[in-house]
């Protein structure tokens, strides 16, 4: 999609609210990381000018087509007592954003 955007617009790109609805946290890691390698890919092998990459939320937030029933978000919220728990994606983005590169 990158090369594909770049092609046909010729404009630098920042991929936004990039992320996947992962309830059980089992499929979010992975996600992260495929989907940044292949902007590494873009960019290293294509020249493709990708200027930021945003994942899709920092907490689980209110979808307007799905309420409160999915999660995108690197934290967890309860509802009832607003405490954030970190998911496990939070230490291998953590990662990545310290070494500005995938590990």
């Amino acid at each position: 999609m990158l090369r594909w955007a770049y092609r046909r617009y010729r404009r630098p790109i920042y991929v936004t609210e990039n992320g996947v609805a992962d309830k059980e946290d089992r499929l979010r890691t992975r996600h992260l990381r495929g989907h940044l390698d292949e902007v590494y890919k873009a960019i290293s092998l294509d020249g493709v000018p990708v200027r930021g990459y945003y994942y899709w939320t920092l907490m689980d937030n209110f979808e307007w087509s799905d309420g409160y029933k999915i999660s995108f978000g690197l934290y967890r919220v309860d509802r009832e007592t607003k405490r954030r728990t970190p998911t496990k994606a939070v230490p291998a983005y953590r990662e990545i954003a310290e070494k500005n590169g995938l590990p």
